[in-house]
């Protein structure tokens, strides 16, 4: 009997089996009711069909390119070959890799109409589940579970998933409240400084702000600046500098660790129109604080998107402060002010950033202005709202618990109805998806993305249907007839190409990335390449560099060719920006190991 007791009651904590086990019961149902909840934040997608939000279909042309790019060997594109109508564009080195890969990764296991509604499933349950995990550190199972589905059902979050289809920031959910996580969580506060700060707390932290950056620039962001103020924050409260110590490790291993996207975005932003995304009336901060009203009509639009994301924001924000109040009143913060003061003060922050008070801020800080729109900060609120909001109406007793729940589930199940009724956006054809894929299969192409043109370029002079290489004897003629924009078309009637040549088979070499054309030119002349200019490609005319190639005003790669038989190839080379990101990389994945080497060895206890 003394054996079966020992055996079934934890030495030194008095805790039996029975416990654990009730435990973990209450762990798995904790995640099965996220994972439930996030089906049902999607049902509008399952009953209704895909939402396409502004940026659907990018995103849908990005996932079709990346896979097709895959199965021609390439591993990690850099150019997207069917934006501009097949004249394309470098897509894939400006937008981070994270969603248009997972996108391409679902295209081969599933319908393209039930990717779009896989992503947003994933983003909202993992938003739930680690904000369920942060929420962990201070509260038991059952509030932390309601703050997870009060962070996926938040209004920013079905906004985001539903009216803008933005994979990539729908994504910041789930990354900011990990980074909180391991940025709060101070598993050793009595054993010295760099030991604190090494709790086994950094190494997923870098990991979790290169996953930031990797899905979406504008998250990498916030997340970089979240961290910084974090950090800052308990390194005042705690009187210790291992938050600041942490912070620094993380971000340094985190930044190198995405400098494969990075260092090229950011160097050859000089290549592109890249001012674009910021020089629009529409994507400019002081056009977009809180509750702007324009007299300008061609922001009619843009202040009725502005319209529901101040509602959203004043409804987070009054729900995560009136949360505050009432868990003050309550006494949750006795005590442990040093974990929810930083939790207290991101909402602050996020409401000073929506008004016109904070416009120093956004021209000092670096980077800042490309965030475009001050409300998208409210991805960071959502974990802190789910959290002050689920601690302040959490009750003690079982029947106060048991209706304060009830009113939650309604809340939950009207948010979601809102998303379905307010922010679903219906297709512009009876099946969009089945519309796009059959343009994409007949090679017509799709516009092109204003701020990756090149920089003397517009995009609003391509043509459709041009051919793959046209003669002219001079390299400016315009091609194509119409109006500026997707009504221009070229047409074999049409005098711009006074004789055309198509692509050549180029066997062993990926279409996406490699073009040859062969051709027989009556005299010298110049042959307009369906193919958009960019200092990554070497052109070669006979086996020779083509130097000195003209600028025209669509962007075309025009080559100048002699008389006779000729062989133009362009193929894609990566620059030494590409290789230096490359190398830091690999060097921060070097550290990494070391990193979680070591803070492996200092023996600490496992994760709860």
């Amino acid at each position: 009997m003394m054996e079966q007791g020992i055996g079934n009651r934890d030495q030194g904590t008095g805790t039996t089996r029975s416990d654990w086990e009730r435990e973990r019961q209450r762990r798995f149902i904790g995640i099965a009711v996220i994972l439930v909840a996030a089906l049902t934040a999607t049902g509008p997608q399952l009953f209704l069909g895909n939402s396409c939000g502004h940026d659907f279909d990018f995103h849908l042309v990005s996932w079709l390119d990346a896979q097709q790019c895959w199965r021609e060997g390439i591993l990690y594109p850099h150019w997207s070959p069917s934006a501009n109508f097949g004249a394309g564009e470098p897509r894939f080195i400006f937008y981070p890799p994270l969603s248009w890969m997972l996108g391409a990764a679902l295209g081969l296991v599933m319908t393209w109409k039930a990717v779009p509604i896989a992503i947003t499933y994933l983003c909202l349950a993992g938003t739930g589940l680690a904000t369920r995990a942060l929420a962990r550190l201070q509260l038991t199972e059952g509030p932390a579970t309601l703050a997870g589905c009060a962070a996926l059902f938040s209004g920013y979050a079905l906004f985001t998933a539903y009216e803008r289809s933005d994979f990539g920031e729908l994504a910041g959910g789930f990354w900011i409240s990990l980074l909180l996580l391991f940025l709060l969580r101070d598993r050793m506060p009595n054993a010295p400084g760099w030991r604190r700060a090494l709790d086994g707390s950094a190494a997923p932290l870098a990991l979790v702000l290169a996953g930031a950056w990797l899905s979406n620039a504008p998250l990498g962001v916030m997340a970089s600046y979240l961290l910084a103020a974090v950090a800052l924050a308990l390194a005042v409260l705690r009187r210790s500098g291992a938050p600041l110590l942490r912070g620094v490790v993380a971000t340094a291993v985190g930044l190198g660790l995405a400098a494969t996207y990075i260092v090229p975005a950011a160097f050859e932003q000089r290549w592109v129109a890249i001012r674009q995304a910021i020089d629009d009336p529409g994507y400019q901060v002081e056009n977009s604080w809180l509750f702007a009203r324009h007299a300008n009509p061609a922001l009619e639009m843009h202040d009725l998107e502005l319209l529901k994301a101040s509602a959203i924001a004043a409804t987070m924000l009054a729900v995560a402060v009136s949360g505050m109040l009432i868990c003050w009143a309550r006494g949750h913060f006795r005590g442990k002010t040093r974990w929810w003061i930083p939790l207290a003060l991101i909402p602050l922050g996020v409401l000073f950033l929506q008004f016109p008070v904070s416009d120093p801020v956004w021209n000092l800080l670096p980077k800042m202005r490309f965030l475009q729109f001050p409300w998208r900060w409210l991805v960071v609120a959502e974990a802190p709202m789910g959290i002050f909001f689920a601690s302040a109406i959490w009750m003690t007793r079982r029947g106060g618990r048991v209706a304060a729940l009830s009113v939650c589930v309604l809340v939950f199940l009207a948010a979601t109805g809102l998303a379905g009724f307010s922010f679903f956006q219906d297709c512009d054809e009876e099946d969009a998806v089945v519309g796009m894929l059959n343009v994409y299969r007949a090679g017509t192409g799709f516009e092109g993305t204003d701020e990756y043109a090149p920089t003397n370029a517009d995009n609003s002079l391509l043509a459709m249907g041009l051919p793959a290489a046209c003669l002219n004897p001079t390299p400016a003629i315009a091609l194509g007839q119409g109006s500026a924009g997707a009504d221009l078309a070229w047409s074999p009637e049409q005098a711009g190409c006074e004789e055309t040549f198509p692509a050549a088979p180029n066997p062993g070499k990926a279409a996406a990335e490699h073009l040859r054309v062969d051709a027989n030119v009556p005299y010298d002349g110049y042959l307009i390449l369906r193919l958009r200019s960019y200092p990554a490609w070497r052109v070669k005319v006979n086996g020779q560099p083509a130097t000195g190639l003209p600028e025209r005003a669509d962007g075309l790669i025009a080559v100048p060719v002699p008389k006779g038989p000729d062989r133009v190839t362009v193929d894609w080379t990566a620059t030494k920006d590409t290789w230096i990101g490359r190398c830091i990389s690999l060097l921060a994945l070097v550290l990494l190991t070391v990193l979680c080497v070591a803070e492996r060895r200092l023996k600490l206890p496992r994760l709860s």
